[in-house]
């Protein structure tokens, strides 16, 4: 269910953490802690919270597409399908395709299309989907690249 103010409001109450600062306090998280299963739980829960629109502004403001972006190129497989998930969910607005396209995240999502855990490539897929425009469809629409998706 999308979030609006005032929800967000009612669901945390007068003295409830706000949402920005719940988000910084999962960055900051991921980014102190070195055990792998406790960085794929909170990169999971930040992918989640990319699906909803509601919070597009405060993951540009904490800059957690580029993390996700980072996660890509990581070699534990579950950041890798988690990060691709959270790029999927963000992209279906514009100004985060446009982050994930500037910070050179088109090529690690062109990898991940080669992945063998089916849910990286199938978030892979919508990624591009959303991602493709005018300005980068011949990146994205290489025959390479369609060799791997027919594959």
């Amino acid at each position: 269910m999308f979030t609006n103010d005032r929800r967000q409001q009612e669901r945390t109450g007068r003295y409830g953490t706000s949402r920005v600062e719940f988000l910084q306090e999962l960055v900051t998280q991921f980014q102190n802690t070195s055990t792998d299963e406790t960085r794929e739980k909170i990169l999971a829960n930040l992918a989640n919270f990319a699906y909803d629109p509601y919070n597009y502004n405060f993951l540009r403001q904490l800059n957690v597409l580029e993390l996700f972006i980072d996660c890509l190129t990581e070699p534990n497989e579950k950041l890798v399908e988690f990060g691709i998930g959270g790029i999927c969910n963000s992209c279906v607005d514009p100004a985060n395709s446009a982050i994930v396209t500037e910070f050179s995240g088109i090529p690690p999502i062109i990898q991940c299309l080669s992945s063998p855990v089916r849910n990286t490539v199938n978030y892979a897929l919508g990624a591009l989907y959303y991602i493709c425009n005018d300005f980068n469809k011949k990146e994205i629409l290489k025959p390479e690249v369609i060799d791997i998706i027919k594959r």
